[in-house]
């Protein structure tokens, strides 16, 4: 099983496998259920671990663990998700602009690979109703190697007619930046395992400033 990157969503084979970073919150105190995925952050870890985010329905519901690579028994990436835009959701989550407004873009063939991340992304891949009708839709460009401003043209102009607003995150070699401020050209911030950095070039990946310095 390859390494999950971040924004990937991890299944364990045991809660028990959890490392708490801090005290576990009272919403967490239970057995975490093994049938919900957790999020893989962007974080430095010991050698084997893997950082993981754990997500509950409230917007607060949110606290960070470490799990052992060797816990992991699936894997789904956010360009995976794609696959269960129908079947699994019932008709109000259906209904939701982030749910609409993906399945606008799903529909166009576009020249990266892309995915969904997110509340929409984690709703898609455990059933459980955690976007609401003004959530944002988080999406994830794979950027492997340098692109130009105008390879985003076309989706720059049917972002002004979705239902909701959309949040587009350049997946980099260096980390994750995002996009509309990358294109307004400048430094931009990269979110990279060590925590944010200004740089001139996001697929730069020798170590910069990092932010406020």
């Amino acid at each position: 099983m390859p390494m999950p990157r971040p924004h990937d969503l991890l299944w364990i084979d045991s809660p028990r496998r959890l490392i708490w970073r801090q005290a576990v919150p009272d919403w967490a105190a239970a057995p975490w259920p093994a049938a919900l995925p957790l999020v893989v952050r962007r974080d430095s870890c010991p050698s084997g671990l893997v950082p993981v985010g754990l997500r509950g329905v409230g917007r607060s519901q949110r606290a960070a663990a470490w799990i052992p690579a060797e816990a992991i028994s699936r894997i789904a990436t956010p360009e995976a998700l794609f696959a269960r835009l129908s079947p699994g959701l019932p008709a109000g989550a259906q209904a939701l602009p982030v749910m609409r407004a993906l399945r606008l873009l799903a529909a166009a063939d576009w020249p990266w690979t892309w995915g969904v991340t997110g509340s929409c992304g984690y709703m898609l891949a455990s059933g459980l109703p955690v976007s609401r009708p003004d959530s944002d839709l988080d999406l994830l460009i794979r950027c492997p190697h340098p692109v130009a401003a105008g390879d985003f043209a076309a989706l720059l102009k049917i972002l002004p007619s979705m239902p909701c607003r959309a949040d587009i995150q350049l997946e980099t070699p260096r980390g994750g930046c995002a996009l509309l401020e990358w294109l307004r050209g400048g430094r931009v911030m990269v979110k990279t395992a060590r925590g944010p950095e200004l740089t001139d070039d996001p697929w730069e990946t020798g170590h910069q400033h990092p932010t406020g310095v």
